[in-house]
């Protein structure tokens, strides 16, 4: 999704839990593996990955302090030791060369300014043959909580503008980022298809405050006057409504599990 907004971090880990289950059985961490964690967030998968590698170690790299300060905190918490984290922005970032046998991330890798420069520089951290293990969005038409929300937020049934730009929806053509990946030097490009839905509260209320934890929507709503605002609020909350099933707010989405190797 889009980066936490103002207030209390949101819980991406909570609204992609389904996900993280395919997402761990895709990376295939193996008991030496040096891994490498692109947009790790709060570092639930840079965690998992170093308990599955046992004798090895994972690095979470991410650009938000607030995010990576609770990932520090919980792999305390939990006695994850062979993990480190690192602020960085991984397009740039001067990583050691050839080192990691695994370069994994869980809608991590959507937001580049220059995808080839930034995949380009991961496979130069990665040793060769090394696995990639990418979660993406697939299009923002097969994802029911983007289409619906703009629309609530927008007041409009008519499709989203198409975005411009850096995009959680940027990896969503196979045939792109394919081009990309081979571009920067990957081979054995893989697509499977994730189907499951995400989760945004246990009810109306707490699914409303944690939609306004995004900057996405808080971005939307800033946008308008106060009755605009107040309106698009109300509009929001039928919404979020409409998918409450008694257990919990879910919206339906599509995501790829991308997989390659460094060539």
């Amino acid at each position: 999704m889009t980066r936490p907004g103002t207030g209390d971090l949101f819980d991406y880990d909570a609204e992609l839990r389904l996900h993280n289950e395919h997402f761990r059985v895709a990376t295939g961490v193996r008991p030496r593996d040096r891994v490498l964690d692109i947009g790790c967030g709060a570092g639930l998968s840079t965690r998992e990955a170093a308990r599955a590698a046992v004798a090895g170690h994972a690095l979470g790299v991410d650009l938000s302090a607030r995010l990576l300060d609770r990932a520090r905190r919980l792999s305390d918490d939990e006695a994850v030791r062979n993990v480190s984290y690192l602020q960085a922005d991984a397009q740039a970032h001067h990583f050691r060369p050839a080192h990691f046998d695994l370069c994994i991330s869980r809608f991590g890798t959507m937001f580049f300014a220059d995808p080839v420069a930034a995949f380009t520089n991961v496979a130069h951290a990665l040793r060769p043959a090394a696995r990639l293990v990418l979660m993406v969005w697939q299009s923002a038409e097969r994802n029911e909580w983007s289409a619906e929300i703009d629309r609530a937020l927008a007041g409009t049934t008519a499709p989203a503008p198409p975005r411009i730009g850096q995009d959680p929806f940027s990896l969503a053509d196979p045939a792109v980022t394919e081009g990309i990946l081979a571009s920067a030097g990957f081979v054995d490009v893989g697509f499977t298809d994730v189907h499951e839905p995400i989760y945004y509260g246990l009810d109306n209320d707490s699914a409303y405050h944690n939609v306004l934890r995004l900057q996405g929507p808080n971005d939307q709503l800033a946008k308008l006057d106060a009755a605009a605002a107040e309106h698009a609020r109300e509009r929001l909350r039928a919404t979020l409504a409409a998918h409450d099933t008694g257990s919990g707010v879910y919206f339906d989405s599509r995501a790829w599990i991308i997989t390659a190797r460094r060539a």
